[in-house]
């Protein structure tokens, strides 16, 4: 049976991605022990940000989880991103190498934009994170929150697409001529707030399919992310909580079921 660890996608750079993993973002309390409980509980993917200002935290859970043996550092996947007010390539550049300090790992596995600028800034940017690339300190480039035209302008005139595109995604903002786009393209939606913050739970739909399945309505939207081949990342720090989100890889919604759930789509 497949579990959390072991599903993944390949990118369109050959790098497999993790389609399950823990957000850090406004984790409450130690933000090191709640990494690295997710890690024991099968997390490989671990996504973070400057703005989160919790990347030597994360850095610390990754290395401990190493040095304890609960995971290679080859299994597991580190994201962090390069905040809006640092655009622009040299500034991209220098908000890298604070990043990079604050890990205090070896290598950055994705490096995001993680919010759109003007047209020169995202530019400047993505031409920076490419170099960053080349010189090997990050294995895959990508973006967060960029619209079909954004994406359009940094590939037009670098020839290099991203891996990623992450944005808030869920069953009532379903971003469908973005998700095309992505998906024509070759690459990978990523959602941030897959559980709509919580206020999709109480939807009669999922409560009638954690029914049907003996699983919870946060389970049955988890798992419409992964059928859609949306990876994801719920945020928590509390163990049986991630537990719970992990555990989704041993049913699968009927194609009835998922149309259902993307009719949910109010964006």
């Amino acid at each position: 049976m497949p579990n959390i660890a072991d599903t993944k996608v390949t990118l369109h750079d050959g790098v497999q991605m993790p389609m399950l993993g823990l957000g850090a973002y406004q984790i409450e309390g130690n933000v090191t022990e709640a990494v690295v409980k997710a890690i024991r509980n099968g997390y490989r993917l671990i996504d973070t940000a400057a703005m989160y200002a919790n990347e030597a935290e994360v850095g610390a859970a990754v290395r401990q989880a190493v040095e304890q043996g609960i995971a290679s550092r080859e299994e597991l996947f580190v994201t962090t991103k390069v905040w809006k007010t640092e655009l622009g390539y040299e500034r991209t550049l220098a908000a890298f190498e604070r990043s990079y300090q604050e890990l205090g790992l070896e290598e950055v596995d994705l490096y995001l934009i993680h919010w759109p600028g003007t047209d020169a800034d995202n530019l400047g940017s993505w031409q920076a994170l490419i170099e960053l690339q080349q010189q090997g300190k990050v294995r895959s480039i990508g973006v967060s929150n960029f619209e079909p035209e954004q994406l359009a302008y940094i590939i037009e005139r670098t020839g290099h697409k991203p891996v990623v595109n992450q944005v808030e995604y869920n069953p009532t903002r379903t971003r469908r001529n973005l998700y095309r786009y992505c998906r024509d393209n070759g690459i990978q939606l990523e959602a941030w707030g897959p559980l709509g913050k919580g206020r999709l739970l109480s939807e009669p739909l999922f409560a009638a399919l954690a029914q049907k399945y003996g699983k919870t309505p946060a389970q049955i939207i988890l798992r419409w992310h992964i059928q859609s081949g949306v990876v994801a990342i719920p945020k928590s720090s509390r163990e049986e909580r991630m537990r719970e989100n992990a555990d989704i890889f041993d049913f699968q919604l009927t194609e009835e079921e998922m149309g259902k759930i993307s009719a949910l789509d109010r964006s």
